[in-house]
């Protein structure tokens, strides 16, 4: 008899709470935090700290709505990139993983 059991069928689905991901609770959570600590004692909080907060999630919730996963750190990615690459220039972010080691007249002669 062959054993068999239930497999979810979205083994790579990313976690989301609320519609939210990850990183886009983290900065929720980090304005209403910051908004809190600046605002908090003052006559502004509803406005500032709580409605600052509702709307940053609402303007998240429907911006990235049927958009891939990690839409805003690509986007973030591609503005601040060149729009110009020249084949001609040297790659500045490449570094060698060995050293070459430069032969001396020493060591050709053992």
């Amino acid at each position: 008899m062959l054993l068999r059991s239930k497999v979810p069928r979205a083994l790579d689905k990313k976690t989301r709470i609320f519609g939210f991901e990850l990183g886009d609770v983290l900065l929720v959570f980090l304005y209403l935090s910051m908004s809190n600590l600046l605002f908090g004692q003052t006559k502004l909080k509803p406005l500032l700290v709580w409605g600052g907060t509702t709307s940053l999630a609402a303007v998240l919730y429907f911006v990235k709505r049927g958009k891939p996963d990690g839409y805003l750190q690509h986007y973030g990615e591609f503005l601040v990139s060149p729009s110009v690459y020249s084949a001609g220039t040297p790659d500045t972010d490449y570094q060698p993983y060995f050293q070459k080691k430069e032969t001396t007249d020493e060591n050709q002669a053992i």
